[in-house]
């Protein structure tokens, strides 16, 4: 007769094996190496309200600077944000963490935002460089 715990022990292990939370995120990385894939997702602009207020790597936030928050990649990353449905990209540093809004998977500041003609929620395509 098995014990319980010879039981569950296999399918522990198989659930294990199927999830990887390495795999989970296109951005997560080992080591300083930036990763160069891309992600496509919804962005938002934020600017207003937090203009001259610390982000998340401690400098301060300036909405007429091409900076904005990423939730995982490292703070300097540079990333082409391209709007899908007109084609204008523009290249921002990340420099804060967010958007905290789900299905979001950027948001820019306002001088991003404007560059490439976002006025509030957009699609977007992101490209590490």
């Amino acid at each position: 007769m098995l014990k319980k715990a010879q039981f569950f022990a296999p399918a522990v292990l198989t659930i294990g094996l199927l999830y990887s939370p390495a795999q989970a995120s296109p951005f997560q990385y080992q080591g300083a190496t930036a990763p160069t894939s891309g992600q496509v997702g919804k962005a938002s602009w934020y600017g207003p309200g937090f203009h001259g207020r610390r982000t998340a790597n401690g400098e301060v936030f300036n909405k007429n600077a091409l900076t904005a928050a990423h939730r995982t990649l490292p703070f300097g990353t540079r990333v082409r944000v391209t709007h899908r449905a007109t084609g204008r990209s523009v290249i921002v540093r990340i420099n804060d963490r967010g958007p905290f809004i789900h299905g979001r998977v950027i948001d820019l500041s306002k001088a991003s935002a404007q560059a490439i003609g976002i006025a509030g929620v957009a699609d977007v395509a992101l490209s590490v460089l």
